[in-house]
C-alpha cells in the first residue's frame, strides 16, 4: 500500500493527467451519444460565453483586434460543434458494406469505436481554432483527449487552462500547459492517437516518440504554399485575395501563400496592386491599424526579418523589434536560392518569382516539398485542372485563399513533408475513430462452405471464384430471391460434389 502510495507522489503532474483521462474513459461514461452531445454543448457555450475572455487573451499574444477573433478563431468553431451534434447519430451508427455471395445472408457493416485517450497538441498562430476543432472530433467520436496548448501564446494559454475546465469534464479533458519540459513529459505517455499542429521539426520528435509505443499520429505541418498567376487573370482582384491571405494574422497562417509565381511581364502590376490592396485593407500606415497583427515574439521576429537578406524590397519592410512589428512586405526578383525560399517564412513577406510559362511554374512546385496548400488564380480552367493533375499538395484552391479552411466537407490536412492525415467535419471523426469492421454469420448454409474446406480441387476453385469475386447490392426484395436461388445451388453443389 506504502509502495503504490509512494508511486502516485512520483508521478508527474502530465502522468497523472493522462491516467486520469484513461480511467475516466474506462468507464464506458463517453461512449453514450448523449453524454458526447452535451460535452459538444458545453463547448459551444464556453465559446459563446467567453468571447471577451477569449478577445482579450489573443489581442495580449498575436494583437488581433475584438472583430478578428470571431473571423479567424470561434465562428469557425461554432459551425463545426453545430455539424458535429446535428450530424453524431449518423456518423456513429453502423455503415453498410457490400457483400459476395458467401455472405450475402450475413450482417457485414462497419462500426465507428472510439480509439480511447487523445493527445491533443496545439499551435500558437490560431490557437484556438487548431486546438479546439480537434477537441471537437475527439469528443465526437467518444475519446477522451489530453489539450496541450501552446506555451508561445501564455495568455490563451491561461484563458484555455483556466476556463475550460468549467465547461467539459476536467478529468475527460484535461488541460495541461508548459513548454518543452513538459511536452516532452507527455510524449514519453501511452496515447491512442496523437493530433499535432506545428511545423515539421517537431512533427518528426512527434512521430519518433509515438512510435514506440505504436501510436497513430495526425500531423498538420505546413511548408512553402506557393501561389501561381496566370498573366490573363483579373490581377486586381487575384492581388486583393492574395493579399489578405498573405497578410492576415502577420503572414503566420499556415496556409498562407508563401511564394507568388508569374510571368516576369506582370511583376510591375503584382507589385502595384499588392500594395494598393495593403493601403484599403491596414491605412498607409499599418502599424497602427488595429486589424494589422504582430509576430509572436522576438525570437520569430529576428527570424523573418533574417530571411529579408538578399532580396530587394519593393512593398513595405519597416519594422520595430520592440512591438515585433514587421509591415506587409514584398519582394521582387527574388531567385529560387535566396534565404526567403529556404524554409516556410510564416511572417508578412511576399517573395514574386519569375517563370516563363505554367510548365516552368510546374516544374519549379514539383521539385520541391509538398506544400500543404496550392493557389491557382486563372480564369482558364483548363489551366486549373492541369496544375491539379500535374502536382501535389495537402489542398487546392483556385482564385482565393485560406477559405477552403473553412469547408467542413473538404479534408484538411497535408501530404509528405506538411503533414498526414486530415480534419474537419466528418472527416475529423473518422480521423479520431476506429472504423471496425463487422461481419455477423449464422450456423446455417453450411453447404456453401464446402468450397473451402479441404480436400481442395479444380471444381472448388471454380465455384470458390464465383462466390468471392462477385459483389452484391440488392434490395431486401432482391436478397430474399437470390438467397432462394443460392440455397437450391447449395443443395445442387452438396448432391454432386460432397457426397
Amino acid at each position: 500500500m506504502l509502495q503504490q502510495i509512494f508511486c502516485v507522489c512520483r508521478m508527474s503532474r502530465e502522468q497523472k493527467a493522462v491516467e486520469r483521462a484513461r480511467k475516466a474513459f474506462s468507464t464506458g461514461r463517453s461512449k453514450p451519444l448523449e453524454y458526447r452531445i452535451a460535452q459538444l454543448k458545453n463547448l459551444q457555450r464556453f465559446v459563446t460565453e467567453r468571447q471577451k475572455e477569449i478577445a482579450d487573451a489573443l489581442q495580449k499574444d498575436l494583437h488581433k483586434s475584438e472583430f478578428c477573433t470571431p473571423l479567424h478563431e470561434t465562428l469557425g468553431l461554432e459551425g463545426e460543434i453545430n455539424l458535429a451534434v446535428s450530424k453524431l447519430a449518423e456518423w456513429a451508427a453502423p455503415r453498410p458494406a457490400t457483400k459476395n455471395l458467401l455472405t450475402l445472408s450475413d450482417q457485414v457493416y462497419i462500426q465507428p469505436e472510439p480509439l480511447g485517450v487523445v493527445l491533443i497538441i496545439g499551435a500558437w498562430n490560431y490557437p484556438w481554432a487548431v486546438t479546439i476543432q480537434p477537441l471537437v472530433g475527439a469528443i465526437a467520436a467518444g475519446n477522451a483527449a489530453v489539450i496541450k496548448p501552446s506555451e508561445v501564446c501564455v495568455h490563451t494559454s491561461k484563458v484555455m487552462e483556466d476556463l475550460l475546465p468549467l465547461y467539459i469534464d476536467k478529468e475527460m479533458y484535461p488541460v495541461v500547459v508548459g513548454g518543452v519540459p513538459e511536452t516532452q513529459e507527455l510524449l514519453k505517455q501511452r496515447f491512442d492517437h496523437i493530433f499535432y499542429t506545428g511545423n515539421c521539426a517537431v512533427g518528426k520528435v512527434i512521430m519518433e516518440a509515438a512510435a514506440k509505443h505504436l501510436t497513430p499520429v495526425t500531423l498538420e505541418l505546413g511548408g512553402k504554399s506557393p501561389c501561381y498567376i496566370d498573366k490573363n487573370c483579373d490581377l486586381a482582384v487575384a492581388c486583393r485575395r492574395i493579399a489578405w491571405g498573405k497578410y492576415t494574422n502577420c503572414g503566420q497562417t499556415c496556409i498562407a501563400p508563401d511564394y507568388i509565381l508569374c510571368d516576369p511581364s506582370i511583376q510591375d502590376r503584382v507589385v502595384k496592386e499588392i500594395r494598393k490592396s495593403v493601403k484599403d485593407f491596414y491605412t498607409e500606415n499599418p502599424k497602427n491599424c488595429p486589424d494589422y497583427g504582430r509576430i509572436i515574439n522576438q525570437r520569430h521576429f529576428k527570424r523573418v526579418m533574417a530571411l529579408i537578406e538578399g532580396s530587394t524590397v519593393a512593398v513595405g519592410g519597416e519594422n520595430d523589434e520592440s512591438q515585433c512589428y514587421i509591415a506587409p512586405t514584398v519582394l521582387r526578383d527574388v531567385k529560387p536560392q535566396a534565404k526567403v525560399m529556404q524554409e516556410e517564412i510564416f511572417g508578412p513577406l511576399l517573395p514574386i518569382l519569375s517563370v516563363s510559362s505554367v510548365e516552368e511554374a510546374i516544374k519549379f512546385i514539383n521539385e520541391r516539398e509538398k506544400p500543404l496548400a496550392l493557389y491557382i488564380f486563372t480564369q482558364d480552367n483548363k489551366l486549373i485542372q492541369r496544375m491539379i493533375a500535374e502536382t501535389s499538395s495537402g489542398g487546392v484552391l483556385a482564385n482565393d485563399c485560406l477559405v477552403h479552411f473553412s469547408v467542413s466537407s473538404l479534408p484538411f490536412g497535408g501530404v509528405g513533408n506538411s503533414g498526414m492525415g486530415s480534419y474537419h467535419g466528418k472527416f475529423s471523426f473518422d480521423q479520431l475513430s476506429h472504423l471496425r469492421g463487422c461481419l455477423i454469420k449464422q450456423l446455417k448454409m453450411e453447404g456453401m462452405n464446402q468450397v473451402r474446406y479441404p480436400p481442395h480441387t479444380a471444381k472448388k476453385i471454380g465455384w470458390a471464384r464465383f462466390f468471392i469475386l462477385r459483389q452484391v447490392e440488392l434490395s431486401k426484395l432482391g436478397i430474399v430471391a437470390l438467397l432462394g436461388v443460392l440455397a437450391v445451388v447449395a443443395a445442387v453443389m452438396l448432391q454432386r460434389y460432397f457426397d
